[in-house]
């Protein structure tokens, strides 16, 4: 065990695990789920509230931090912890997927991505060396190595291309976070779309080069449930046992419900965040609209354990239609609150070796609007 990146398993259920990771600024229970602070901050919550939810680690993202504020200054300033007042671990992502989503003028070569911010049309490129220096700047405590994105459903050839250059770029991110000194630890991204060759031969490719552990990229975006799913059956299974795996990007309860079922021990999304926003609420019988007439005379809570069990959804109905700041805020951290609740009874369910029922009856539960 070391004091800077060490992940151990503490139990087994199938292919779930359930262990910690064990960092310098605090550990990580698994499976973890990681809110999403984008731009130094959880949208609508302060940092004590994250963490009250039951989060033992944010994610925030290169992409918009070297936009705006700039790695640069948030270093100037002490760091991401020091800058947005969270003292526990967090996680960035490389800026790879941004870069491809945000931008519409962008260009991929060997070196990197060239873009045009979706801010003001500055023009930018993004390459692993950079994307692991401002990663650095900004203290990040685990690094995300620099990969392509490309859709599940783009042709064999062009997932064939993707994946061997994010292979290249692995390496190239591997060197320059050893080459900064990085007192954090580094993951690798998995890639290859659906197809299990092409992962196979993207997982050899990182386990050669080496990281603290590995992510299942390239999912989540648009491919289906069930064909995530199909890939989840054998993904995860092909990085290394020993090291933490990493789902980029989902998502929803059932996701992760079948995710952990098939070995996966991170997440991320802005799902809980963006949802509660919009009105839009987790519970135990599925997600409902808040908004809806049908809960302006409702006076139960929207759960009676929630942090914000003591509003009804009359209130919540009334502050979200009209608009209010704390509609948003209640509603976000009821979300959050809902995901680590989840989360907490995950690592039981396997830690007790129940979670084929316990995930039988969450589906049975949770569809059944």
């Amino acid at each position: 065990m070391t004091e800077r990146f060490a992940f151990s398993i503490a139990a087994t259920d199938g292919r779930a695990r359930t262990g910690t990771i064990r960092m310098r600024r605090g550990d990580i229970r698994t499976p973890a789920f990681m809110p999403v602070g984008t731009a130094a901050t959880v949208k609508a919550m302060k940092p004590a509230d994250v963490r009250a939810s039951g989060a033992d680690i944010l994610l925030g993202n290169t992409y918009h931090l070297m936009l705006r504020p700039g790695a640069e200054r948030v270093a100037k300033l002490g760091g991401l912890h020091r800058f947005m007042g969270w003292e526990r671990p967090i996680l960035t992502d490389s800026g790879g997927y941004q870069v491809m989503s945000l931008s519409e003028l962008t260009k991929v070569g060997e070196d990197g991505v060239a873009f045009a911010s979706h801010l003001d049309g500055s023009r930018h490129l993004l390459t692993p060396e950079r994307s692991m220096e401002i990663q650095t700047l900004l203290g990040s405590d685990i690094v995300m190595a620099f990969d392509q994105l490309v859709k599940t459903t783009d042709v064999e050839k062009a997932q064939k291309a993707a994946m061997e250059r994010s292979m290249r770029w692995a390496k190239r991110s591997r060197d320059a976070f050893d080459a900064l000194g990085n007192g954090g630890a580094l993951f690798g991204i998995q890639q290859g779309g659906l197809d299990e060759e092409l992962r196979k031969a993207s997982a050899d490719a990182l386990v050669d080069i080496g990281f603290d552990g590995y992510a299942v990229g390239g999912l989540a975006v648009g491919e289906g449930q069930d064909a995530m799913f199909g890939c989840l059956d054998f993904a995860p299974g092909q990085l290394p046992a020993d090291k933490p795996r990493y789902l980029m990007g989902v998502g929803k309860p059932d996701d992760i419900v079948g995710a952990v079922e098939r070995g996966i021990d991170m997440f991320d999304c802005v799902l809980p965040t963006r949802s509660g926003r919009t009105g839009q609420a987790f519970t135990r019988d599925g997600p409902i609209n808040i908004r809806n007439a049908k809960f302006a005379e409702d006076p139960e809570p929207l759960d009676p354990d929630s942090p914000v069990a003591g509003w009804s959804k009359a209130y919540l109905h009334h502050l979200v239609r009209s608009n209010e700041i704390l509609g948003a805020m209640l509603m976000t951290e009821h979300n959050l609150w809902f995901y680590q609740r989840l989360m907490q009874e995950l690592r039981a369910a396997i830690a007790e070796a129940r979670l084929a029922a316990y995930a039988a009856a969450f589906r049975a539960r949770y569809r059944s609007r």
